[in-house]
């Protein structure tokens, strides 16, 4: 049966990663440390190959993209950037304790929104939307695989849509340079809008 892999990896990490620290549209390079990383682990041969490259429009995605894939230049996709995080951003939870949204934000409460963010409801139409658009493009162009390099909250979010196994958000956190394999089978996809995760990123034992 005819299928698409989509292959979905996280950003390499950065100063602000290092520090705990919520990074959303604060667009921050990758580190020294989190540069290196993402060397060693290409070294390593675990990255699949892909027709397509596409990236978050976010410096720390793109130099990561170019690292993984130096053949290849990346497509931005502005749609693919991380949760805006307003007030919250740049700051760490020690930092948030005192404030009076924190609490019931970091506990997921339903309209809860950071001051000047981004609600969870328009983050997850807004990157599910653009999901949902590369992969009917993939199926119209006959395009087989692609690496969409993006954000840990960008591949939570699609996964807890679409993936199958069905589990919520934070089963689906990523390493940095990590992520995983989304196998589509458009019958699957145009009935239920539905794929079934293959696989993590780098492939184990490569």
């Amino acid at each position: 049966m005819k299928s698409y892999l989509v292959h979905l990896i996280r950003n390499g990490s950065t100063k602000a990663n290092s520090e705990s620290r919520y990074i959303g549209h604060t667009d921050e390079p990758l580190s020294p440390e989190g540069r290196a990383a993402l060397e060693k682990l290409a070294a390593g041969n675990g990255y699949p190959v892909a027709d397509a490259l596409l990236s978050s429009p976010l410096s720390r995605c793109v130099e990561t993209a170019r690292i993984l894939y130096p053949q290849m230049s990346p497509l931005v996709i502005n749609g693919l950037i991380e949760y805006n995080f307003g007030e919250f951003e740049g700051k760490t939870a020690g930092e948030l304790a005192d404030h009076p949204l924190f609490p019931d934000w970091l506990a997921g409460k339903k309209d809860v929104v950071p001051p000047f963010g981004e609600s969870n409801e328009e983050f997850a139409a807004r990157v599910c939307g653009n999901f949902t658009s590369i992969v009917n493009g993939l199926i119209t162009t006959g395009t087989r695989s692609a690496v969409i390099v993006t954000h840990g909250g960008v591949i939570m979010a699609v996964l807890a849509a679409f993936g199958l196994p069905e589990l919520p958000m934070h089963e689906w956190l990523s390493p940095a340079g990590g992520g995983y394999t989304a196998r589509i089978f458009p019958s699957l996809w145009m009935r239920g809008k539905k794929f079934e995760v293959a696989g993590e990123i780098p492939a184990l034992g490569k």
